[in-house]
């Protein structure tokens, strides 16, 4: 069992990407996929005249505002585009994939926050409006239906509330859900960089091992998204998993690359 997040920002080879999945299904590997789409959706959001505004915590982790209208774009490029188009990757590539959002069969649950904190212009401000939450809970008796039948899932938020609303979720921190409730001994997250950065962008630093125990420390490398991939192991650890990787989706291979040491290893 492999459990892949791949990023959605500018610079992922999704080519390379679905070879390198299409190689493991061959081979008898049951591989879960969870992706983003960050940057399509900056685009979209800006060619329809509502650029994305960008929310920051005051532990500095940032996150996407997404009010009703932002949510609809959101859905429409994650659940949309960029879901359809892997599957479509994949299907040519002879993996019989199957693409789903976390609303799906209840596949991501979780609690829509009542207000979200945030720092504007120097001050904390709370914000009400805004529809995003945590993924609490993995309906994993669906995805093993699905992985028994042969079928490669391709999943992506938005989640589901237990009210029954879609909410825009974390989707590292949504993976390590996946692959805490799946049992996947490995969390493979790629992006458009080697792993974690000591001194980013300079990728020559390239940070290789991190034990559980510093990943505390490791935060205060981590800048912009990657401060959530970092957030993302700890949790995915900490709910079982032995092993999270962050691997390079530019190149040949990511996922065997990540798989065989290379990016960033992070153990207990």
């Amino acid at each position: 069992m492999i459990v892949v997040k791949v990023g959605g920002s500018a610079g992922i080879d999704y080519d390379l990407f679905c070879d390198d999945i299409a190689q493991l299904v061959t081979a008898g590997e049951h591989v879960v996929l969870i992706h983003g789409g960050s940057h399509e959706t900056n685009v979209i959001s800006e060619k329809l005249g509502k650029p994305p505004r960008i929310l920051t915590s005051s532990q500095g982790y940032t996150s996407r505002y997404t009010d009703s209208e932002t949510l609809d774009i959101f859905a429409m490029v994650y659940a949309g585009k960029m879901n359809t188009r892997i599957v479509e990757r994949l299907q040519k590539r002879g993996v019989n994939a199957v693409g789903l959002s976390g609303i799906d069969g209840r596949l991501l649950e979780g609690t829509r926050k009542a207000s979200v904190r945030a720092v504007i212009d120097g001050k904390q401000v709370l914000v009400r409006d805004d529809f995003t939450g945590k993924v609490e809970k993995v309906n994993a008796s669906l995805l093993h239906l699905l992985l028994d039948a042969g079928y490669t899932p391709v999943l992506t938020p938005p989640a589901v509330s237990y009210e029954g609303e879609a909410i825009n979720v974390d989707g590292d921190r949504a993976a390590a859900m996946v692959a805490a409730a799946l049992g996947a001994k490995q969390l493979i997250i790629l992006s458009n960089v080697p792993g974690l950065l000591r001194s980013f962008p300079d990728e020559s630093t390239l940070i290789r091992d991190i034990r559980y125990a510093d990943l505390e420390q490791a935060l205060g490398f981590a800048e912009g998204r990657m401060k959530k991939k970092v957030l993302g192991a700890t949790e995915a650890i900490a709910a079982g998993v032995e092993q999270v990787i962050f691997g390079d989706a530019r190149r040949a291979r990511p996922i065997w690359n990540s798989m065989n040491g290379e990016g960033t290893v992070i153990h207990k």
